[in-house]
Formats: structure tokens, sequence, C-alpha cells
């Protein structure tokens, strides 16, 4: 096994962005709890109900240890294991806020998201553009939503419908982004709305009723 910095990961077009990977945040991770020394744990992505990739993730004191399967270019399935370092910055308020350092040799820049296929890596090494490169009035209001989502901690989809207040989150602050999440919410649902021809109909919730006669 060559390691995570002994491919040429900027082989991939340019044209690729960010949603065409797999990714992994710390912030999700870090709230779950996944980044305790001794937490080991497996996140599976899905489409269409089945699942497209898989990873365990052993946590250690300032390291997180990647354990998962993908395909070579020939077809073959290869077993991949290496270590992410992980670091700290203090914020204004208080606490501090964890970070991803990209395992590629001659990188390791400090990054929130790592995107994956062969391996997980930051965006510049993966020569991800981001989605807002080709992105409508909709995709942005969807991607507004989801990163409200990533805030409070609920599962990313705007279908899901909306989660708990997370316990360390003031009232205030939490019916704010609950606010700023509905609103981007139903701004998507108008965006479709228009794009199927449904702007003459009204909405309740996620189902569009037709105007009475």
């Amino acid at each position: 096994m060559g390691g995570p910095g002994s491919g040429n990961t900027r082989r991939h077009s340019a044209k690729s962005t960010t949603s065409d990977y797999v990714s992994l945040d710390v912030r999700y991770c870090a709230r779950k709890g996944m980044l305790t020394p001794g937490y080991v744990s497996t996140l599976r992505w899905l489409r269409n109900g089945e699942i497209l990739a898989s990873i365990q993730m052993h946590a250690e004191q300032d390291w997180v240890i990647l354990t998962y399967r993908h395909g070579s270019a020939g077809g073959d399935w290869k077993n991949e294991e290496y270590p992410v370092q992980l670091a700290q910055t203090s914020c204004n308020l208080g606490g501090a806020r964890t970070w991803f350092l990209c395992p590629v040799l001659g990188c390791g820049r400090r990054v929130a998201i790592l995107y994956g296929r062969n391996i997980f890596a930051c965006r510049q090494c993966h020569s991800l553009a981001y989605d807002s490169s080709r992105e409508d009035a909709g995709d942005r209001a969807i991607r507004r939503a989801d990163s409200l989502r990533a805030r409070l901690g609920w599962e990313p989809g705007i279908f899901r419908g909306p989660g708990k207040k997370p316990k360390w989150m003031r009232w205030r602050t939490f019916e704010r982004l609950t606010q700023e999440h509905d609103h981007f919410t139903e701004r998507s649902m108008q965006e479709v709305d228009v794009r199927l021809g449904f702007e003459g109909l009204s909405r309740v919730g996620n189902t569009c009723l037709a105007p009475a006669r």
C-alpha cells in the first residue's frame, strides 16, 4: 500500500466539484463525539438507498485512523488505512475548534472537510471546485440550509425535517438558526416549483396544492 501521499491526487479533472466526492466533516464528527480518544465509528454514504462508500474511523489523541476500501481504476478493490492529524484553534468567545490536517504529503492544510475517492484529502489536493460555481438560486438555498443543519447538528438533507436543539446551544441562537434554515428551505422549494412549472400552486409543508377554483 503506497500510503495517502504516494498518489497524484491532482490528476482528476478541475471540472469536478465537491459534490462529486464523498466528504468527511470534522464539525459533524466533533458534535457526535466521534473524535473522543478510543471512540470507533463507521460512516456510510448512501445514494438511492444503496451504500456508495463506508469508512471506519478510530479516534486517538490528536489523530483519527481511517480504514476503508475503494475500487481502483482496474476494478480491483484496495484496503486503505492511514492516520489524519487533528489540530485545534481557540475561538474568540472561548472554547476551541477542531480541524483536520490534510494527510497528503507536502500539504498539511488545516481544513474542516476532507473529500474522498482513493484517499481523503482537502479540496485543493483533489482540484475540486465548489458547487456554487454551477448552482442557481435554488441550489444556493439548499446549500445554505444544509450548512445551517450542520451547525445545528441535524442530519443533512432538507427533506429530513427539523431536529432537536443541541444541548450546548442557547435557545435564542437555536431559534435564529432554525428560522434561517426554514427560510432557505422554503426558498429552495419555491425554486423547485418554478423548475417544474408549479408557480401557481400553493405549498403546505412539502406538498403542493392546486389553488381552489
